[in-house]
């Protein structure tokens, strides 16, 4: 037997609810990216959970999560090193923190800290 996937579409996957009064919510729409000369990103060096590698994270943007990926792929082809994208944060996997900054503030991105 085969197991539903994804959740009712017109109530958000309640399926019921003693609530006389509720009704379904509209899905929340995607986040517009802010233009670069308004993101204020902030980039953090990690180790922690990655059994001692060292890490760049880059906080702070503000757009959908398609706009982030691009980002994301952007700077790991001019660094040349891995990375990925999760939870709004972009994840480098290089340990040259000053180079980063430059990238980012060359695409834009002038409140790089």
């Amino acid at each position: 037997m085969s197991k539903k996937k994804g959740k009712a579409p017109a109530t958000g996957g309640i399926v019921y609810s003693t609530d006389p009064d509720w009704t379904p919510q509209a899905e929340s729409l995607e986040v517009d990216t802010l233009p670069a000369t308004q993101q204020r990103l902030r980039i953090e060096y990690s180790r922690a959970g990655r059994a001692g590698k060292e890490a760049l994270i880059i906080r702070g943007f503000v757009g959908s999560d398609s706009d982030l990926a691009d980002l994301a792929r952007q700077l790991k082809q001019s660094l040349g090193c891995g990375g990925s994208t999760r939870d709004g944060e972009i994840l480098i996997q290089q340990n040259n923190k000053e180079k980063l900054i430059k990238l980012l503030q060359s695409k834009g991105y002038k409140d790089t800290k």
